[in-house]
């Protein structure tokens, strides 16, 4: 992970956010059931998969040293993805969320990757919001991909954000 990605918090971001390793796998795992639902929780052992995966990498978010929030990332060719991102609902609206997707974007330029992917829930407001005010747009949609238990499945909005051109 390049040294790039590593933020420091401000007073509008409590957060820092550095690179992260198989040693946080448990905070992600933790962090993801508290964040998600029982069905859409990724364990331990799925996040230590992805991992172990070619040109997949983390950044952890953290408040006095402890881990709030993750993003998964990754990068192939000149193109990355967020696999997931989270932040422990008890740390939410503090800057952790932008903090993690502003690093992300940070460490895909830093290997050569211009444009970055992401899917959204339709029904995730403030996560749309964020994304957009970071300069996300639509790229498409897949429909009913994302479970709601009783509810009607939502459709997923692919994001896409690209560097500008010099």
């Amino acid at each position: 992970m390049p040294d790039g990605a590593h933020t420091q918090g401000t007073a509008h971001q409590a957060a820092s956010v550095r690179p992260g390793t198989k040693e946080d796998v448990a905070a992600m795992a933790r962090i993801h059931a508290s964040a998600f639902d029982d069905r859409s929780a990724w364990s331990a052992a799925s996040i230590l998969h992805l991992l172990e995966t070619p040109g997949v990498y983390v950044l952890i978010a953290e408040e006095n040293g402890e881990p709030t929030g993750f993003a998964l990332m990754r990068a192939a060719a000149n193109e990355a993805e967020v696999l997931t991102i989270a932040v422990d609902p008890a740390h939410r609206r503090q800057g952790s969320a932008r903090a993690l997707v502003i690093a992300g974007l940070t460490a895909a330029l830093a290997v050569e990757c211009d444009t970055v992917f992401l899917e959204v829930a339709t029904d995730n407001d403030a996560a749309r919001r964020l994304y957009q005010s970071l300069g996300f747009a639509e790229a498409g949609r897949r429909a009913a991909y994302y479970a709601r238990g009783d509810s009607p499945s939502v459709d997923a909005l692919i994001l896409r954000w690209m560097a500008e051109s010099p």
